[in-house]
Protein backbone atom coordinates (compact mmCIF):
# COMPACT_ATOMS: atom_id res chain seq x y z
CA UNK A 1 0.00 0.00 0.00
CA UNK A 2 0.88 3.56 -0.20
CA UNK A 3 2.39 5.86 2.08
CA UNK A 4 0.51 8.76 2.17
CA UNK A 5 1.16 12.09 4.33
CA UNK A 6 -1.78 13.23 5.54
CA UNK A 7 -2.16 16.90 6.56
CA UNK A 8 -4.48 18.89 9.05
CA UNK A 9 -4.78 22.71 8.95
CA UNK A 10 -6.59 25.50 11.11
CA UNK A 11 -10.34 25.28 9.01
CA UNK A 12 -11.16 23.93 12.67
CA UNK A 13 -14.82 23.57 12.19
CA UNK A 14 -14.21 21.00 9.33
CA UNK A 15 -11.65 18.35 11.23
CA UNK A 16 -14.51 16.15 12.19
CA UNK A 17 -15.18 15.82 8.27
CA UNK A 18 -11.49 15.24 7.64
CA UNK A 19 -11.22 12.59 10.14
CA UNK A 20 -13.83 10.59 8.44
CA UNK A 21 -11.97 10.97 5.32
CA UNK A 22 -8.82 9.88 7.35
CA UNK A 23 -10.86 6.97 8.52
CA UNK A 24 -11.85 5.95 5.36
CA UNK A 25 -8.26 6.25 3.69
CA UNK A 26 -6.78 3.68 6.94
CA UNK A 27 -10.07 1.50 6.16
CA UNK A 28 -8.64 1.20 2.82
CA UNK A 29 -5.66 -0.35 3.99
CA UNK A 30 -3.02 3.04 3.21
CA UNK A 31 -0.44 4.07 5.77
CA UNK A 32 -0.88 7.06 7.03
CA UNK A 33 1.70 9.58 8.20
CA UNK A 34 0.26 12.58 9.71
CA UNK A 35 1.39 16.00 9.43
CA UNK A 36 -0.12 18.90 11.31
CA UNK A 37 0.29 22.70 11.84
CA UNK A 38 0.98 24.09 15.01
CA UNK A 39 -2.27 25.57 15.35
CA UNK A 40 -4.41 22.61 14.77
CA UNK A 41 -1.17 20.80 16.92
CA UNK A 42 -1.72 23.30 20.07
CA UNK A 43 -5.09 25.06 19.88
CA UNK A 44 -8.23 24.08 21.98
CA UNK A 45 -11.19 25.25 19.87
CA UNK A 46 -15.06 24.47 20.53
CA UNK A 47 -14.44 21.71 18.03
CA UNK A 48 -11.76 20.00 19.57
CA UNK A 49 -9.45 20.02 22.69
CA UNK A 50 -6.02 20.03 21.15
CA UNK A 51 -4.23 16.92 23.58
CA UNK A 52 -7.44 14.71 22.39
CA UNK A 53 -7.00 15.55 18.84
CA UNK A 54 -3.72 14.65 18.95
CA UNK A 55 -3.98 11.57 20.66
CA UNK A 56 -6.66 10.56 18.31
CA UNK A 57 -4.93 10.54 15.05
CA UNK A 58 -1.48 9.25 16.14
CA UNK A 59 -3.75 6.19 17.59
CA UNK A 60 -6.04 5.98 14.31
CA UNK A 61 -2.23 5.89 12.21
CA UNK A 62 0.03 4.28 14.39
CA UNK A 63 2.58 7.06 14.03
CA UNK A 64 3.45 10.31 15.75
CA UNK A 65 2.42 13.68 14.15
CA UNK A 66 4.89 15.60 12.04
CA UNK A 67 4.25 19.05 13.68
CA UNK A 68 7.70 21.54 13.09
CA UNK A 69 8.92 22.54 10.25
CA UNK A 70 12.26 20.56 11.02
CA UNK A 71 9.92 17.17 10.82
CA UNK A 72 8.70 17.94 8.11
CA UNK A 73 11.95 18.69 5.57
CA UNK A 74 12.96 15.66 4.84
CA UNK A 75 9.11 14.42 3.36
CA UNK A 76 11.08 15.16 0.03
CA UNK A 77 13.26 12.86 -0.96
CA UNK A 78 14.82 11.81 2.46
CA UNK A 79 11.72 10.81 3.33
CA UNK A 80 9.39 10.59 0.79
CA UNK A 81 5.42 10.26 0.41
CA UNK A 82 3.58 8.50 -2.10
CA UNK A 83 1.22 11.15 -1.77
CA UNK A 84 0.04 14.06 0.29
CA UNK A 85 -3.26 15.17 1.12
CA UNK A 86 -4.34 18.49 3.00
CA UNK A 87 -7.28 18.02 4.38
CA UNK A 88 -8.56 21.08 5.38
CA UNK A 89 -6.57 22.96 3.07
CA UNK A 90 -6.92 26.82 4.64
CA UNK A 91 -6.90 29.79 2.43
CA UNK A 92 -3.79 31.01 3.90
CA UNK A 93 -1.85 27.92 3.49
CA UNK A 94 -3.25 27.56 -0.11
CA UNK A 95 -1.50 31.37 -0.32
CA UNK A 96 1.54 29.93 0.93
CA UNK A 97 1.79 27.42 -1.61
CA UNK A 98 1.07 29.64 -4.41
CA UNK A 99 3.55 31.88 -3.73
CA UNK A 100 6.25 29.25 -2.20
CA UNK A 101 5.92 30.16 1.26
CA UNK A 102 7.49 27.99 4.12
CA UNK A 103 6.74 29.07 7.40
CA UNK A 104 4.89 26.13 8.84
CA UNK A 105 5.52 21.98 8.60
CA UNK A 106 2.36 22.37 6.29
CA UNK A 107 3.47 24.46 3.60
CA UNK A 108 7.30 22.58 4.54
CA UNK A 109 5.68 18.96 3.98
CA UNK A 110 3.90 20.57 1.33
CA UNK A 111 7.24 22.18 -0.70
CA UNK A 112 9.63 19.10 0.04
CA UNK A 113 6.43 16.83 -1.46
CA UNK A 114 6.25 18.87 -5.08
CA UNK A 115 10.06 19.25 -5.38
CA UNK A 116 9.92 15.23 -5.76
CA UNK A 117 6.49 16.03 -8.59
CA UNK A 118 4.63 13.46 -7.02
CA UNK A 119 0.64 14.09 -6.55
CA UNK A 120 -0.88 16.44 -3.77
CA UNK A 121 -4.73 16.22 -3.21
CA UNK A 122 -6.21 19.46 -1.25
CA UNK A 123 -9.59 19.63 0.41
CA UNK A 124 -9.95 23.50 0.33
CA UNK A 125 -11.95 25.03 2.66
CA UNK A 126 -11.63 28.88 2.96
CA UNK A 127 -14.19 31.99 3.44
CA UNK A 128 -12.13 33.75 1.06
CA UNK A 129 -11.62 31.15 -2.09
CA UNK A 130 -13.45 33.66 -4.64
CA UNK A 131 -11.98 36.57 -3.43
CA UNK A 132 -8.64 36.98 -1.87
CA UNK A 133 -8.05 34.03 -2.93
CA UNK A 134 -9.16 33.13 -6.15
CA UNK A 135 -5.83 34.03 -7.93
CA UNK A 136 -4.13 31.08 -5.61
CA UNK A 137 -6.84 28.70 -6.31
CA UNK A 138 -5.89 29.56 -9.99
CA UNK A 139 -2.32 28.97 -9.70
CA UNK A 140 -2.08 25.75 -7.71
CA UNK A 141 -4.85 24.11 -10.53
CA UNK A 142 -2.84 24.91 -13.16
CA UNK A 143 0.05 22.71 -11.44
CA UNK A 144 1.08 19.59 -12.74
CA UNK A 145 0.09 16.83 -9.58
CA UNK A 146 -2.04 19.31 -7.81
CA UNK A 147 -5.43 18.02 -7.55
CA UNK A 148 -8.62 19.25 -6.10
CA UNK A 149 -11.29 17.75 -3.62
CA UNK A 150 -14.66 18.95 -5.18
CA UNK A 151 -15.82 22.32 -4.10
CA UNK A 152 -19.18 24.10 -2.91
CA UNK A 153 -20.13 26.93 -1.43
CA UNK A 154 -21.30 26.07 2.25
CA UNK A 155 -23.30 29.42 2.65
CA UNK A 156 -23.47 31.60 -0.46
CA UNK A 157 -25.67 33.73 1.29
CA UNK A 158 -24.08 34.97 4.57
CA UNK A 159 -20.33 33.66 3.07
CA UNK A 160 -20.46 34.28 -0.90
CA UNK A 161 -16.81 33.58 -1.71
CA UNK A 162 -16.49 30.80 0.69
CA UNK A 163 -15.68 27.52 -0.67
CA UNK A 164 -15.30 24.04 1.30
CA UNK A 165 -14.31 21.03 0.00
CA UNK A 166 -16.50 17.75 -0.12
CA UNK A 167 -14.63 15.58 2.49
CA UNK A 168 -17.12 12.96 1.36
CA UNK A 169 -15.44 12.81 -1.44
CA UNK A 170 -11.80 12.86 -0.70
CA UNK A 171 -11.59 8.69 -0.82
CA UNK A 172 -13.08 9.57 -4.22
CA UNK A 173 -10.75 12.20 -5.24
CA UNK A 174 -7.54 10.48 -4.44
CA UNK A 175 -8.19 7.39 -6.38
CA UNK A 176 -8.90 9.74 -8.82
CA UNK A 177 -5.35 11.15 -8.14
CA UNK A 178 -3.97 7.80 -8.72
CA UNK A 179 -5.23 7.87 -11.78
CA UNK A 180 -3.53 11.27 -12.72
CA UNK A 181 -7.08 12.91 -13.43
CA UNK A 182 -8.86 15.81 -11.17
CA UNK A 183 -12.18 14.65 -10.19
CA UNK A 184 -15.19 16.54 -11.84
CA UNK A 185 -16.83 18.65 -11.30
CA UNK A 186 -14.52 20.52 -9.39
CA UNK A 187 -17.29 22.94 -8.42
CA UNK A 188 -20.90 22.15 -7.63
Amino acid sequence: MSLIGYAFCGSFCTLSNSLAALRELLSAGHEIQPIMSEAVYSTDTRFYAAAHLVREVEAMCGRPIIHTIVDAEPLGPKTPLDFLIIAPCTGNTLAKMAHGITDTPVTMAAKAHMRTGRPMLLALATNDAMSANLQNLAALSLRKGVYFVPLTQDDPVKKPASLVADFSRVGEAFAAMQEGRQLRPLFW
